[in-house]
This record gives structure tokens, C-alpha cells and sequence, in this order.
């Protein structure tokens, strides 16, 4: 396993590291499916102590992933290993409860002393706003940001972090939450955030700000392991269920695109996992990614990745091919 330091942080953390979103299971959102289905706790809990095993040091979960579960799961985890030999990161501002917006303070608060009971620790290595809606007109924003910071100062949560969907929003809160990692989606499909005007990796390399990126496989798609003829089904509660990209249409075309990735680099799954994650830490020195997984075996896959780099060539070779770019 390499490992990196994610920036001013000062956390060092292996450079693949575990999303631990789909060992929650599945879950609902105001109606809508947000989870996993097909999830195993005992299996999740032996996937969590072969990454261990393997040096992976990294966990990423939240406070609404499963609603909780996927950090007790952790927490079951976290009994049997050194506590200072894990980065444990979690996050709030998907699930608001009873109050108005999940970025109000004392909402805040509250759901950190329940992510700490469920994960069975007393801090968080890294905590991040999961979002920025921070009410209307930002109502909550300065207050949130400042009690992050009152929360790092009485040591329950050692860095802070901030999670988003748009560049223009990081740049919107971030002034105020002032981050010291962030968190985004980004694989090999590209989004605005490897965009000339809207680079995410550049603007956050020149603050020396830390990197986690979700999603470096794109849920399975760049694998190239789903049958177009037959797309498959996801169970109740799953997210999945609703994105358009597992259609037949959709399949064939990343199946065509991946067609002289496979030539270049080998055509087995794991080949592709290489390509993929590699592909995304290549973005940037203070990044790490954070697949997902269910069971042990995804583990290894995604650890055999690691210390694997690509070449300048390689990454432009596939950025060019998948993006058309």
C-alpha cells in the first residue's frame, strides 16, 4: 500500500482507501432510495478487517448512510483494531431529523455525539459538512463553521472537511467552512472539476487542501462487468435503481469506449480497477479515492490498485479515449 498526505491537513492516509456508503444498507431519503441493497454485515465487517490487513488506514462513512448503520458497523470494526492507527471520517447535512436544515448548530452537534456513540469512539479524525445547503440564503453557514470549529477545539473532531456537488458551490462556502480536505466526485468520465475554468484539483493544490474522491469507479460502470443484453436490477432502497447509465444504450456505449482501454492496458476486471482508480489519483498528489465495497473480496481488488501508477501518456491516453478528449 503507498499512502499520501492530504495536504495541510497533515493526514496521512493510504492512497486507496474504503467508502463505506454501501455497507449501510438499504435507506430512504424524503421517498427516495439512497442506499445499497444487497449488503452483508458480517461480510462488510470481514471486507473492513482485510483492509486493514492490506494497510489500508482510511474510512469514510456518514451519519445518513443506512441512517447510522454503516457506522456501527465501523464501530464493530473498531473494537478489534489500534483506534490511532485508523483515519475515521464521517459527516453531516443529508439527514436533518426534526430540524429545519441539517447544517443547523445545534443539529450539528447532535448528530456528531451520535456518529461518536455509533462508531464507539470519542472523536473523528475527519468530519465533513456533506453538503452546502446551508439553509436559505446560507443561513446557517457562518454558525455551522463555527461550531465545526468549536467542536475541533474541545478535540471531537480532529480536521474539517468539506463535501459538494459544484464548483461554484465550494467556492461559495468554502471562504467560510475553511476546509482543510475536500470531498467530490470524480473517475475517469470527467466533470467541471477537471475543466479549465472550473478546475477543483488545481484551486485546491494551490491552497494545499486534501482531496478524497468518491465514485473513482463510477459504480461499477468502468468495469465493464454489466451485460448490456441484460441490465441489471437493484433491490429496494437502492440509489442505483434510478440511474439511467444501467440502461442498454447506455452499457454498449462505455462497453465501446472501454474497448481500446482493454487493449492497451489488459481486458480482465481487475485491469480496469487499476486503470480507474490510478486514473483518478493522478490528478493530484494530495488526493486519495474512496471506492466502495460490500465483502472482502472487493477489498482486494480495489487494494491490488494500489502503487500502480500511470504514466502522463497513460492518463492522457484515457482521458482522451473515455472523454473524447
Amino acid at each position: 500500500m503507498e499512502y499520501r498526505v492530504l495536504g495541510r491537513s497533515g493526514l496521512r492516509v493510504s492512497e486507496v482507501s474504503l467508502g463505506c456508503w454501501a455497507i449501510g444498507g438499504p435507506s430512504w431519503r424524503d421517498g427516495e432510495a439512497v442506499g445499497w441493497s444487497g449488503n452483508d454485515d458480517n461480510a462488510s465487517l470481514a471486507g473492513l478487517k482485510r483492509a486493514f490487513e492490506l494497510g489500508i488506514n482510511h474510512f469514510d462513512t456518514a451519519d445518513v448512510y443506512g441512517d447510522g448503520h454503516s457506522e456501527r458497523v465501523i464501530g464493530r470494526f473498531l473494537k478489534e483494531v489500534p483506534r490511532d492507527q485508523v483515519v475515521i471520517a464521517s459527516k453531516v447535512g443529508w439527514f436533518r431529523g426534526t430540524a429545519p436544515n441539517a447544517m443547523q448548530p445545534i443539529h450539528i452537534r447532535h448528530q456528531l455525539e451520535q456518529s461518536l456513540m455509533n462508531l464507539g469512539t470519542d472523536y473523528l479524525d475527519l468530519h465533513f459538512f456533506h453538503n452546502t445547503n446551508f439553509g436559505p440564503d446560507d443561513l446557517y453557514l457562518e454558525e455551522a463553521a463555527d461550531t465545526m470549529r468549536q467542536l475541533q477545539k474541545e478535540g471531537k473532531v480532529r480536521v474539517i472537511g468539506q463535501s459538494g456537488y459544484g464548483y461554484r458551490d465550494f467556492m461559495r462556502v468554502c471562504p467560510v467552512t475553511r476546509p482543510d480536505v475536500l470531498q467530490f466526485h470524480y473517475n475517469a468520465f470527467g466533470n467541471e472539476f477537471d475543466k479549465p475554468d472550473t478546475n477543483l484539483f488545481r484551486w485546491a493544490d494551490e491552497q494545499n487542501i486534501g482531496m478524497v474522491l468518491f465514485g473513482p469507479l463510477a459504480q461499477g460502470l468502468l468495469l465493464d462487468k454489466f451485460d448490456p443484453e441484460n441490465p441489471p436490477q437493484f433491490g429496494d432502497g437502492d440509489i442505483r435503481a434510478s440511474n439511467s447509465s444501467y440502461t442498454k444504450e447506455r452499457l454498449l456505449e462505455i462497453r465501446r469506449r472501454l474497448t481500446p482501454i482493454k487493449e492497451r492496458f489488459g481486458t480482465d476486471v481487475q485491469d480496469l480497477v487499476r486503470v480507474a482508480i490510478q486514473y483518478a489519483l493522478a490528478q493530484s498528489p494530495n488526493a486519495c479515492v474512496i471506492p466502495g465495497f460490500k465483502n472482502a473480496k472487493q477489498v482486494e481488488s480495489n487494494a491490488q490498485s494500489a502503487g500502480k501508477p500511470l504514466s502522463a501518456e497513460d492518463a492522457a491516453f484515457i482521458r482522451s479515449v473515455i472523454q473524447g478528449a
